[in-house]
């Protein structure tokens, strides 16, 4: 990350015609920044995203992220016990599918090494894993998940992406204009600026789509051209 949080606010407090901060002080300009880190991480849970060998819970089948960690959005592979061992892949099943063929898998013998995961939308702090860990040396795996942007100050660096700057300019003018939406032309400005905001994500959702190398190899593979279907 290299985009300066002053850079973003000198744009706004330029735009705003406020250098001075006399109407959006700088600290207010900063807690809007931050605020809208988070609300891009909501809107896009890859926009803050953590790798990471992380040890699992003994004895259990349910397994949390890390503090700060938001949403799962991969188990990769076995990470040996001691968290720096690559080893085997790991599967995503769903956890019907268990439930149906080995009823009593949350009490199966421990296994540090672990052959397939479940996760549930609904309660994105937490997958479950298969075998259980056992009591003793139990086995770390690599997750990639989505966890909350640190909150920067005015002398540091955006703490996502930098291609999110303009978004980030976007969204402190939102809420700059919406804080003096007595103005008629105030409230158009502030949602103008956060329409801009909402589209700058979703069109970076389809850039990342058309350039996604899984998408494109499914694109182009021979099964999929128009000759084969035909």
């Amino acid at each position: 990350m290299s985009v300066a949080v002053n850079d973003i606010i000198d744009r706004a407090e330029t735009i705003l015609q406020d250098t001075t901060n006399t109407t959006w002080p700088e600290l207010e300009l900063v807690d809007w920044l931050n605020a809208g880190q988070a609300e891009i991480v909501l809107l896009k849970p890859e926009a803050s995203v953590t790798n990471d060998s992380i040890a699992l819970a003994v004895s259990e089948t349910k397994q949390s992220l890390p503090s700060g960690g938001i949403q799962l959005l991969d188990v990769v592979r076995n990470m040996g016990t001691d968290g720096t061992t690559p080893g085997k892949a790991i599967r995503l099943i769903e956890r019907r599918i268990l439930d149906e063929q080995i009823p009593d898998w949350h009490s199966e013998t421990g296994d540090a090494v672990v052959k397939r995961f479940m996760f549930d939308e609904r309660d994105p702090k937490h997958f479950y894993v298969y075998p259980p860990q056992p009591a003793a040396s139990p086995g770390y795996v690599e997750v990639v998940y989505s966890s909350a942007p640190t909150v920067v100050a005015s002398d540091g660096d955006i703490s996502i992406d930098d291609v999110y700057a303009n978004a980030l300019l976007d969204y402190i003018l939102y809420r700059a204009y919406s804080k003096d939406a007595d103005y008629a032309a105030n409230n158009q400005r502030a949602m103008g600026h956060y329409q801009a905001f909402q589209l700058s994500i979703r069109g970076k959702n389809v850039a990342e789509t058309l350039n996604d190398p899984n998408a494109k190899e499914e694109r182009n593979s021979p099964g999929n051209s128009v000759a084969a279907r035909s």
